[in-house]
């Protein structure tokens, strides 16, 4: 693979997030095994993985929607709350379609 040509939803993510998916793939998928590596519950490994595929999601949206990727990329990293970034993205959407 070409480094030179990181694909947008990779380039969103961090070192953490990195780590946490070699992690999750050498344990095979192992939810399990993954919260003992971290010492953590399982439950806090799959809202890891959850807020992780959010991030990936996001991360192919970019080219296509850049304002509405910030904003929920934002809500994804808890520096926003959810409720608010939906309406920043209704209101967005709205002024957008009075300006077509």
């Amino acid at each position: 693979m070409d480094t030179t040509m990181i694909p947008p939803w990779m380039s969103n993510l961090d070192d953490e997030d990195m780590t946490f998916i070699k992690r999750f793939l050498l344990a095979s998928g192992s939810m399990k095994e993954v919260a003992a590596q971290y010492d953590v519950s399982y439950p806090t490994v799959r809202l890891r993985l959850d807020r992780l595929i959010q991030k990936i999601k996001l991360g192919e949206q970019i080219e296509n929607e850049p304002y509405i990727a910030l904003i929920k990329r934002l809500a994804v990293d808890d520096k926003l709350d959810f409720d608010t970034a939906k309406i920043l993205i209704s209101e967005y959407r709205k002024q957008l379609k009075q300006g077509e």
